[in-house]
């Protein structure tokens, strides 16, 4: 808890301050990021709080003004960067992204502890995402409510609450067999699909991620940028005692589709060139923010767009190989400017009926364009939720973390995509295969497009007054609200 003097001070400076202020705590990673800042901006918006974003950096993070253009805020919160910290003593070549950043954010609580103490007035509440679940000693200490962020799926969430009860089971029928793994109220888990940090007991990602499951249930309540219609099935297994209620111990508030908004300004020649094309005729291939394919399948996507004659706007970065060094290949150019990890004279001959954009596009602006019939999609779920809310059905392509439960759900449930027969993550993709799939989404897409324009306008009334997110952030702010007054009346009674 805080010292007395510290306390009296925080009870002091809430004397002077008018309305609850939210910290929020986002892990490195656009998939974080935007969701956090997008949670902010609504609090501000809708409910009067003053809101603090801390963000935790790494050396090859975004600058503050490029974190800005990728969801700008101007004049509505305090984004403070929180200095890289360095891991290279706490991880070997083979310790995964996803264990790399549980411990970064696990090394940077210091520097959020002194960043708060810096503050002028105490935040009321504590909100962070999964990779910042430790922060709960900090709200702890400092007398704040403390909410869990999941960015991800209510499914995910699912997952993550049941699987420290559940040990044994996933070893062995899940590993060791390759069965489909139950969750209760749930659609089950299959094996090609699975989250990979639960296969392996021993590997540091399973510790950090059981331990994720656990402490959440010391918090206030947990928010998930999803929303009633879309997991209705899910959120009421998570509430219901008889199947996953009875490990979900805290309040769920399904609080999305939390999505970057389109920032207005000049068009951008991809814009401007989607203007040219036919509605909904060209497909969007983009692997989000951080999404790499090797070589091999590179060359293969490359003729499979080739070969389908669809219009489309490709994001393409230099291959990675899936290896510890991580080798990035030379960019070197040939005779048509094609690079070479791209088939030779692949610009010339499609240049009538494709763009391709090297490392980054405008993916939301991109989505909403009237233009674009279809998204190839590593379904990550900021990007999956920036295609259902403008009304786009994808190829689904997963590569890491939980992207093949999305996919899952997707094409399964949802309804809204397709999928390869081949597991991207496992083998390759061809370029036959590739070409089907993007005809099928083009040419013959209509009920998947049908249903996404369906849950597009779901998306949008629950966001909307009285809707179900809408009352869902509303009960977690009046309980802000409530914390604040009481903590300003101690004050005023100190």
């Amino acid at each position: 808890m805080l010292t007395k003097p510290f306390f009296f001070l925080c009870l002091l400076a809430s004397m002077q301050n008018t309305k609850p202020h939210a910290a929020l705590l986002s892990s490195p990673g656009l998939g974080h990021f935007i969701p956090v800042i997008e949670l902010g901006k609504r609090l501000v918006t809708n409910h009067g709080f003053n809101v603090t974003v801390f963000v935790v950096t790494t050396d090859n993070s975004l600058s503050k003004s490029q974190l800005l253009k990728q969801s700008p805020c101007p004049n509505l919160l305090n984004i403070v960067l929180l200095p890289p910290v360095d891991v290279s003593s706490l991880i070997t070549p083979t310790t995964g992204i996803l264990a790399q950043l549980a411990i970064m954010m696990r090394e940077a609580l210091p520097k959020l502890r002194s960043a708060i103490l810096a503050m002028t007035f105490c935040p009321t509440v504590l909100i962070v995402d999964l990779f910042g679940i430790e922060a709960m000693a900090i709200a702890d200490e400092f007398n704040m409510l403390k909410y869990a962020f999941i960015t991800s799926t209510a499914w995910f969430l699912a997952l993550t609450l049941h699987m420290p009860t559940i040990d044994k089971v996933i070893e062995d029928n899940h590993v060791k067999n390759q069965q489909a793994l139950l969750i209760p109220g749930c659609k089950s888990l299959e094996f090609g699909d699975t989250f990979e940090p639960i296969l392996d007991q021993n590997d540091q990602m399973y510790i950090e991620y059981k331990r994720m499951g656990v402490d959440m249930q010391k918090f206030d309540g947990i928010l998930v940028n999803t929303w009633q219609d879309l997991e209705g099935t899910t959120l009421g297994a998570l509430e219901d005692e008889k199947k996953l209620g009875r490990v979900a111990q805290v309040p769920i508030y399904p609080v999305g589709p939390l999505v970057r908004a389109v920032k207005p300004g000049p068009k951008s020649d991809m814009l401007e060139w989607l203007d040219m094309q036919p509605i909904e005729s060209v497909i969007y291939v983009s692997f989000g923010s951080g999404g790499t394919l090797s070589a091999k399948q590179t060359t293969e996507l490359a003729c499979g767009l080739e070969s389908s004659g669809q219009r489309f706007i490709w994001v393409v970065r230099p291959p990675i190989e899936n290896d510890s060094a991580a080798t990035v290949f030379k960019t070197n150019h040939r005779t048509d400017d094609t690079p070479d990890f791209l088939p030779d004279g692949f610009l010339t001959r499609t240049r009538k009926i494709g763009l391709v954009v090297p490392m980054w596009a405008p993916q939301t602006e991109i989505l909403r364009h009237p233009s674009v019939g279809a998204f190839v999609s590593h379904c990550g779920w900021n990007s999956t939720l920036e295609s259902i809310v403008n009304g786009v059905p994808m190829i689904a392509w997963p590569l890491y973390a939980e992207q093949g439960m999305n996919a899952a759900m997707l094409t399964e449930d949802i309804g809204v995509a397709i999928r390869s027969k081949s597991l991207p993550t496992k083998e390759m993709v061809v370029r036959e295969e590739i070409e089907t799939m993007v005809r099928t989404i083009m040419d013959e897409g209509d009920a998947r497009r049908a249903r996404a324009k369906t849950l597009k306008s779901s998306a949008e009334k629950a966001l909307g007054k009285a809707g179900s997110s809408c009352n869902s952030l509303a009960q977690v702010a009046n309980d802000c609200e409530t914390a604040f007054k009481y903590l300003k009346a101690k004050a005023q009674g100190a």
